[in-house]
């Protein structure tokens, strides 16, 4: 009887809100911007979205119950030290990436420019999961001044994963 190779696919969201006096990072990346996101940690909602998809996928609690904001050991927490933890969890439960496609969806700033110092941020951040940014794919979406991303108040991001069976 041939095998049957084990994929699991999960689903992430997050979002924050823009606020004055924090620094704007996305994607692990410091962007010069005249806001940054709210959060407990440094609010990257694209690692935190990348990270919901993983534990999804893996079976793991979401990031708010892993690292909770109730927990002062996470008050501006890098998010990349938040995903590398995921990662670590995800490969002892016995899983390997196969892939992430991830949206960022904010009126500004553009993305564009910085996609590849994303895409590179986050595969270091997973290299538990022996991660290469040709796994990764960051997007830019604008909401069409539609919603509190669409004028300006938040950024929202949606992230799918799909893991293999080490």
């Amino acid at each position: 009887m041939a095998s049957i190779m084990q994929m699991r696919v999960g689903v992430g969201w997050d979002s924050h809100r823009l606020v004055e006096g924090r620094p704007l990072i996305v994607g692990g990346v410091e962007i010069p911007f005249d806001k940054g996101l709210l959060g407990h940690s440094d609010g990257d909602v694209l690692l935190h979205a990348i990270g919901d998809a993983l534990c999804g996928a893996a079976g793991l609690p979401d990031i708010g119950r892993l690292f909770p904001d109730t927990d002062a050991r996470w008050k501006d927490a890098d998010s990349r030290e938040l995903l590398h933890g995921i990662a670590e969890q995800v490969q002892k439960a016995g899983w390997q990436l196969g892939n992430i496609d991830v949206v960022l969806i904010a009126e500004r700033p553009k993305i564009s420019p910085h996609v590849e110092a994303m895409r590179a941020q986050i595969a270091q951040a997973l290299q538990p999961l022996q991660a290469d940014v040709t796994q990764i794919n960051v997007r830019g979406k604008t909401a069409e001044q539609m919603d509190a991303a669409g004028e300006g108040r938040g950024m929202v991001a949606h992230a799918v994963c799909l893991l293999i069976a080490s």
